[in-house]
């Protein structure tokens, strides 16, 4: 297959994330490579058929993980990155394939963040060194990147995420992370993104 789409994670029976790989003739790119659970929901711990699942997406990704080429950071949430200090339930920098070090890797910045998401940035940019670069507002190659847009209504408290779209081709890609379609500006965006850019 020269080009492809993959949804690694789709929030879907309580497991968080939204991992997807795209695949070009030349590229492997992972997007998002990050999982969660509910740790305690009404003082309950996650129902064994979640742990299940999220034991699958979390094996799903680290597999993608290990033949990619590109990975991709929307934001820094626990559900979207690798974690320093991650919980049983998320993935740990630690299952990290020897490889991830190696990745070319784009990332929204790191203005602006909470503390936890601040460490999150700057773990992430110590185990990466200079492959770590600021994607925002940029493109190169196929790959197009906005700049901040908002994690859902704009003046919202969840921050702010970064949008990847991706030409492959025959079609255009857009993995717009945890926008949830409530900012009439970055929807805007992503309707503008079917057309082909012009430079």
């Amino acid at each position: 297959m020269n080009t492809g789409i993959e949804i690694i994670g789709a929030e879907s029976m309580g497991v968080r994330s939204l991992c997807c790989r795209v695949t070009l003739p030349d590229r492997r790119i992972v997007i998002d490579p990050g999982v969660a659970l509910g740790y305690r929901r009404s003082g309950l711990l996650p129902h064994p058929f979640q742990v299940a699942v999220g034991r699958d997406v979390r094996e799903k990704i680290l597999q993608a993980l290990r033949d990619a080429t590109d990975v991709v950071f929307s934001h820094f949430h626990g559900d979207h990155v690798p974690l320093m200090e991650a919980n049983p339930y998320q993935l740990a920098v630690r299952e990290l394939p020897e490889t991830f070090s190696r990745l070319r890797c784009w990332s929204k910045s790191g203005d602006g963040l909470s503390a936890g998401m601040q460490k999150r940035f700057d773990d992430l940019a110590d185990l990466l060194g200079d492959r770590m670069e600021v994607a925002e507002g940029r493109s190169e190659g196929a790959l197009t990147f906005s700049r901040s847009v908002p994690h859902g209504a704009a003046g919202g408290h969840m921050g702010t995420v970064m949008m990847t779209r991706i030409d492959m081709g025959c079609s255009i890609f857009v993995h717009a992370s945890d926008i949830q379609l409530l900012d009439g500006p970055t929807v805007d965006r992503v309707i503008d993104w079917r057309r082909p850019l012009m430079w």
